[in-house]
């Protein structure tokens, strides 16, 4: 029996040790399974190894707990793995900030190795908070992104997508970081606003006197400037279109052309190219065949093309070459402003647009078959299939995967050493490391050239993550059949894809891209797509603030089940402010459930384990009806992943319904008569309570379920999901019922009486039939009648409220006129209007307060649609 008061520190340690030692969450292997509806499978997302787990991986976590465990106790084979993303600029940024290193400095092997040592202990810290949080992770499914089997999943991808000609390697302009010194996709670059100048500068024209205006925000870039642009609509400078313009400080001379991509509501409406600036720079390049001047290079730093400004940062040649502009009297004016300005999303630094050899997966001629595998996946929420669309559609570049860095998955890549061509390794050798292992061929089979280069370009992270299905599922090549296969044919398609709507487009779209063009579907059933967790201001959490809560410093102060509690507490994909009055709300149920049990089992000793339900007193045949009603709305909320509206009513009908009304009358009946029939209506609703509490407070109902069902008892998370009872019962009698008992309580708590003070006489006008016998006992009605006529009421009007809104503007001074009137009940209302203050004033305008009072002999207290006559003492 439960005793004392909860413990949750001992309970929840406890049973997270037990959890793992009994394989609670074991997925069940079936080797014969090929049909996807034998298991319940979830993608769940690897953290990225960058640092310690924070609140918002504790929340987006607990969402998918209560995926799991519902789907569990409904009898599906629950596929929940972990996976640590581990192989890519996050965790070599982790590394270096952590040992005080640059890659750089490294041999590439020993890097790596400092990396792998890193990511470990983070990932032991992991796992550790995921069990200590309940989690019901089949800790026997775990996976890293950088292990060999990972990486031979990558590059056979990869090799894929090549032989289908997905994939090509295209020396063009690429999104740099220069901070991580790498490309980057365009998935991986926001948008950030900045404090920055407008620097208006005088272009000469070449063979003139005359000159031009051109705004900036980056001088740095004037020694890559290859031409200036003109809008064919701006007639007051179509006529330097065909002149040559020099650039001032560095003396090349550049065409001046028209393009009607030229914002003409920006700066002076003249705009130079430089090669590169931003995406339309490259578009220009590309449409009018503009030189190549590279101004800055992989490191930010100016190259020789700037002259005496080579070596400087960006940043240092900014300030340089403003100071010598104004000095050649070529700067006019320089102003504050804020812009947008495009950051790599991982370290903040503004990126830049370099001209670099790099592998690229074609997206663009297929986004609309990208879209519409959109459609196909049932979205939770519906609405963030918008963010999906509206990505898709404002993609502009196909994905670039290659990556500059000394950790993450190798290119199985050589190229000849005499014509470039490109070999790449056989399926059945990978994973493979060009830079330690030899191409498959001894010669290139295009010139017969026996020198190989090895790619050195790692995969970008998205590459290997945009896998996870494909990985869990065992996708690998049989070189039997001569095709790729699934090992575990069962979980794909998966049913739940669960993830944050930040990462919308990096992980779930490049999701979708690979698996479609690998299995021709869509990876997943449904998409869950949670919100982010915003402090108690509603601000994002960020280490800058100040204002991260770890998971750590929560469950140090809180049970875990009230944390899982609070989790519930937003519709998906909103953002979640952390809320301590909301874990102090998880603690007090947690408490209440606790307390009622406790109250239960000392009630229920020798209940009977069936009863006819036909020989139930009306009473209880209607908390188990009603209960059953519970039971399916909670089941449609948890099927939709509505958990707030599943948390809050399955709460308000325990607290409300079933403790504060069925179990003080049952309690009384027990301890009166020791009532059979209360018995097996206590313990069948709360071994119910006890089941459908169970994925959202996991510890609590653990304890309580086997404490009180049997220690040698399966795990509630085993236990099989609740089935209706399908009890006949008077539902509306009995909810009339209850709305008398809570008026009868409030009655006695207004007047000071206590609970368990005897009522004189009660009548009651509605349908209580069946229940009187109830009413009157819990509530120690002495005498109780029912009426068949409602009791001698009538409506008085108590006031006249006015809509000022209307009655000010209309009437004016003599407000205080109408005032008066209505104050000395010196008014009349006829045909809808009321007649005021010399005043007549139109129906909208005014509202009639009126109360309903009771003439008779005793007390009018009104229950619902039921009316209540006290009449007590003198």
């Amino acid at each position: 029996m439960p005793s004392g008061e909860y413990d949750p520190e001992t309970v929840e340690a406890k049973w997270q040790d037990r959890w793992v030692a009994e394989d609670t969450y074991a997925y069940a292997e079936d080797a014969d399974a090929v049909d996807p509806d034998t298991a319940f499978s979830i993608d769940s997302p690897p953290p990225t190894v960058s640092g310690s787990l924070h609140w918002g991986h504790a929340y987006g976590f607990t969402l998918q707990d209560f995926v799991a465990r519902f789907e569990r106790m409904r009898g599906e084979n629950v596929f929940f793995p972990f996976g640590f993303d581990d192989n890519g600029i996050a965790s070599e940024r982790l590394t270096e900030e952590e040992l005080d290193v640059r890659h750089q400095d490294y041999d590439r092997r020993e890097f790596q190795r400092m990396c792998r040592e890193v990511c470990e202990e983070y990932e032991a810290e992991f796992a550790e908070k995921m069990q200590g949080l309940g989690i019901s992770i089949d800790w026997e499914q775990t996976y890293q992104t950088i292990s060999p089997e990972v990486q031979r999943t990558s590059q056979l991808s990869f090799i894929e997508l090549y032989d289908e000609g997905r994939e090509y390697r295209q020396r063009a302009p690429a999104i740099w970081c220069p901070e991580c010194e790498t490309a980057i996709s365009q998935v991986e670059t926001e948008d950030d606003e900045q404090d920055s100048h407008f620097h208006d500068i005088e272009f000469d024209v070449v063979d003139s006197a005359e000159s031009f205006v051109i705004s900036t925000t980056r001088p740095e870039l004037l020694p890559a400037c290859v031409a200036v642009f003109v809008h064919p609509d701006d007639e007051e400078n179509e006529h330097l279109v065909g002149e040559e313009a020099r650039i001032p400080l560095f003396g090349q001379e550049v065409p001046v052309i028209e393009d009607d991509r030229v914002d003409l509501e920006t700066g002076s409406g003249i705009v130079m190219c430089c090669t590169f600036g931003d995406q339309t720079d490259i578009e220009w390049y590309q449409a009018h065949d503009l030189d190549l001047r590279i101004a800055i290079d992989e490191s930010g730093t100016l190259t020789d093309v700037a002259g005496e400004y080579a070596g400087m940062s960006s940043a240092e040649a900014r300030e340089a070459i403003v100071d010598d502009l104004e000095d050649d009297g070529a700067l006019l004016d320089k102003r504050a402003i804020t812009h947008t300005v495009n950051v790599h999303e991982r370290c903040g630094t503004s990126v830049e647009f370099l001209v670099k050899d790099q592998w690229y997966v074609e997206l663009l001629d297929k986004t609309d078959e990208y879209l519409e595998a959109g459609r196909e996946m049932d979205w939770y929420p519906e609405k963030m299939f918008t963010r999906y669309k509206n990505w898709i559609e404002g993609l502009q570049w196909d994905w670039s995967i290659s990556r500059q860095r000394s950790s993450g998955i190798p290119f199985p890549v050589w190229y000849c050493g005499e014509c470039e061509h490109v070999v790449v390794a056989e399926r059945e050798n990978l994973p493979v490391d060009p830079l330690a292992d030899d191409p498959p061929v001894d010669s290139c089979p295009e010139c017969g050239h026996d020198e190989f280069v090895p790619e050195n370009d790692v995969f970008d992270t998205w590459a290997t993550s945009s896998l996870t299905p494909l990985i869990n599922a065992g996708w690998d090549w049989d070189p039997e059949a001569g095709e790729t296969t699934l090992e575990r044919p069962e979980l794909f398609q998966f049913d739940l894809r669960p993830q944050g709507h930040d990462i919308i487009s990096f992980w779930l779209f490049h999701t979708v891209v690979k698996c479609y063009e690998h299995t021709g579907e869509v990876p997943f059933d449904s998409v869950m797509i949670n919100g982010m967790v915003l402090d108690e201001n509603r601000e994002k959490m960020s280490k800058s603030k100040g204002n991260v809560v770890s998971p750590d410093e929560v469950v140090s102060k809180y049970p875990v089940d009230a944390a899982r509690y609070w989790a519930a507490g937003s519709a998906v994909g909103d953002d979640l402010p952390y809320s301590e009055k909301g874990l102090r709300a998880g603690e007090k149920l947690i408490r209440k459930l606790w307390n009622a049990s406790k109250l239960v089992e000392s009630l229920t000793d020798e209940a009977p384990e069936e009863f006819d339900h036909d020989d139930l007193r009306a009473l209880d045949r209607w908390l188990l009806a009603e209960l059953d009603r519970e039971r399916t709305r909670l089941t449609e909320k948890l099927e939709n992943r509505e958990f707030s509206k599943a948390r809050d009513g399955l709460r308000s009908f325990f607290w409300n319904t079933f403790c504060d009304d069925y179990l003080e009358i049952a309690k009384q009946r027990v301890r009166e008569s020791d009532d059979d029939a209360a018995k097996y209506t206590l313990q069948t609703a709360h071994r119910r309570f006890v089941k459908l509490f169970a994925p959202v407070l996991a510890h609590a109902t653990e304890e309580l379920w086997r404490d009180m069902y049997g220690e040698e008892a399966d795990s509630v998370h085993r236990a099989a999901w609740p089935e209706s009872l399908d009890v006949d019962a008077d539902v509306a009698a009995g909810e009339t019922a209850m709305a008398v008992v809570g008026a009868l309580r409030k009655y006695k708590s207004d007047n000071q009486l206590s609970m368990n003070a005897s009522v004189d006489r009660v009548q009651v006008y509605g349908d209580v039939h069946g229940f009187e016998e109830d009413i009157s006992g819990v509530m120690h009605v002495e005498e109780l009648e029912t009426l068949d006529e409602e009791p001698q009421i009538e409506s008085v009007v108590t006031g006249v409220d006015l809509d000022y809104s209307l009655v000010g503007p209309e009437f004016g001074s003599q407000v205080p006129d109408i005032e008066a009137d209505i104050e000395a009940e010196e008014y009349e209302v006829v045909d809808g209007n009321l007649r005021a203050g010399g005043a007549e004033l139109d129906p909208e305008m005014f509202t009639i307060e009126e109360e309903r009072r009771y003439t008779g002999e005793g007390e009018m207290l009104e229950a619902g649609d039921a009316v209540v006559i006290v009449q007590h003492g003198d």
